[in-house]
């Protein structure tokens, strides 16, 4: 009896730097069930996240593109099909969807489309917006299934695409990755040039309209002059760093904000942090502040879609509306001057994780979808 064959999928996003969606990417190929299935990885941009493939072995390649349907590219995605001869296609985000689609249907390949956040929000222009919505509405009617990544990202999907149909699925961490107690735990604060005795809130993310990073240095602005050992530590890279450095400057707070660029070492950064804080004006399901609290920090996030279903307010991390700069700098000042506080949040968002949003969960659902669209096909 030969070997049997395993299920090539191809795992493909827009861009090969860690975020969410990267970070989703990565965890489910090293937690898949390698016996059956052997993920290849596509991105249309080099990164952090194929150089972390590379080192554990995963087969992955990159196609460069910055553009959606960029039709210069899709004969190029369908001969690394053939090449690689793969058998599912998963897709994860808008962008890579409109430049993978097509290959894959050439090639009659089975597509799952993972929606980690809608390419549509309220403030954008209403032509464009418009255009989103038509795309996504096309796009979720021609796979094979459509994944939710959170209970509000289908809510959504269903108000703005009456026929929408998905299963949701969480994001989920590595409790052995982001684990606070463990021996391999660094404080970075002597690198980072950080008191040991400062208070330190921490963002981790891209440095895009997305994220508000601006609003938080707004904030950190006021909080600083009643708190002059608060330290904001800005982990990531985007359009918007260069302004985020300037503003820093302009407010002459420079000196109490460190401003990283990505960095791999996030459980580490996490562990020499003591607040974390997420200002999203809107999110899928955000796996950075699944990490956060996984690492047993306190955690101050914004009302939006995905973030509500994983912090109940006041029991495992707090919750301020989007935007609204005087109630994120109330909940972050009462967490600065309340260790107790942060310390019973904290370990009751660890054990949340540990409860809901364990990756071996996540994948195993995963491969679920694998295993009935193929048998289905």
């Amino acid at each position: 009896m030969g070997e049997k064959k395993k299920i090539k999928v191809l795992e493909a996003i827009r861009q090969g730097k860690v975020g969410g969606g990267e970070s989703h990417i990565l965890d489910l190929v090293k937690h898949i069930n390698k016996d059956r299935f052997q993920p290849v990885v596509l991105s249309f941009t080099d990164g952090q996240m194929m150089t972390e493939l590379k080192n554990i072995g995963i087969d992955n390649f990159i196609i460069p593109s910055e553009k959606a349907f960029d039709f210069s590219k899709w004969q190029k995605v369908k001969a690394l099909m053939e090449q690689e001869q793969i058998d599912l296609v998963h897709i994860h985000g808008t962008r890579a969807t409109s430049n993978i689609y097509w290959a894959a249907k050439n090639l009659n390949l089975p597509v799952i489309y993972t929606i980690h956040g809608w390419s549509f929000h309220n403030d954008q222009s209403p032509l464009v917006k418009k255009g989103r919505v038509m795309f996504e509405k096309w796009i979720t009617t021609k796979t094979n299934c459509n994944i939710s990544v959170s209970v509000s990202n289908q809510k959504t999907g269903k108000a703005k695409m009456p026929n929408f149909k998905s299963v949701v699925i969480h994001n989920g961490i590595d409790l052995k990755k982001f684990d606070p107690n463990s021996n391999e735990r660094k404080n970075l604060r002597a690198e980072l040039n950080i008191a040991h005795d400062a208070i330190v809130v921490c963002f981790i993310g891209r440095m895009t309209q997305q994220k508000d990073p601006l609003g938080l240095i707004s904030a950190f602005k006021q909080l600083v002059e009643t708190n002059p050992k608060a330290i904001l530590l800005m982990v990531g890279d985007g359009e918007l760093k260069e302004e985020a450095i300037q503003l820093a400057n302009e407010y002459g707070i420079e000196r109490s904000i460190v401003f990283e660029n990505f960095r791999s070492d996030i459980p580490d950064i996490l562990y020499s942090a003591d607040i974390y804080c997420l200002p999203s004006l809107w999110e899928g399901f955000p796996i950075g502040l699944l990490e956060a609290m996984a690492m047993g920090k306190p955690v101050v996030a914004t009302k939006v879609d995905g973030s509500v279903e994983i912090i109940e307010n006041g029991k495992n991390g707090i919750l301020v509306a989007p935007q609204k700069k005087q109630e994120l700098i109330e909940a972050i000042n009462n967490l600065i001057r309340d260790k107790d506080s942060r310390k019973k949040l904290g370990t009751a968002a660890r054990q949340t994780i540990i409860n809901e949003f364990d990756v071996c969960t996540m994948t195993k659902k995963i491969e679920d979808v694998y295993t009935k669209v193929l048998s289905k096909n």
